[in-house]
């Protein structure tokens, strides 16, 4: 595996770790991180639509806005997202508009993704950005995380 490889393995264990704690408000366990160039941890987040009542809480937003904020800048050039569940459109214009060169995702999500399962947002040759794609990356623990959480919501009488 290459250094680039290993890297995106270790820093998929901190958007798996929010996405956990996302369990905690009973928002789908989504999580994200935007690394920068230095592979410090710029912004972390994590499914925050049912806490907060905001339909544009997920992950990618909230972390991209945590590392602008750290950055000073709206502009995230440089930095890696990783997430782990494919973007969805909304999450993929937010990843283009700010400028993200890379995004590493741990499950596709064949029903809403942006990435190339649904869209292909992030590789979009009219847009102004295009965006590096890494698929695939500790997909079995990702894909596990939000199968365990709906087989959950389906088994519960309450929903």
């Amino acid at each position: 595996m290459s250094r680039r490889g290993q890297d995106h393995e270790r820093w998929m264990g901190f958007a798996l770790s929010a996405a956990e704690r996302a369990l905690d408000s009973g928002d789908v366990p989504i999580g994200a991180v935007v690394v920068g160039t230095d592979g410090v941890i710029l912004g972390t987040g994590r499914n925050e639509r049912e806490a907060t009542h905001d339909p544009t809480a997920h992950a990618e937003v909230v972390a991209i806005r945590r590392a602008a904020e750290a950055l000073g800048s709206w502009r995230l050039e440089g930095c890696t997202l990783l997430v782990t569940l494919e973007p969805c459109a909304m999450c993929a214009g937010a990843i283009v508009l700010a400028r993200v060169p890379r995004v590493v995702f741990g499950a596709w999500d064949p029903k809403a993704g942006a990435a190339g399962s649904v869209f292909e947002v992030l590789r979009e040759p009219r847009l102004n950005h295009w965006v590096e794609v890494f698929p695939d990356v500790r997909a079995d623990e990702c894909s596990r995380l939000l199968t365990d959480f709906f087989v959950g919501r389906r088994a519960s009488p309450d929903e």
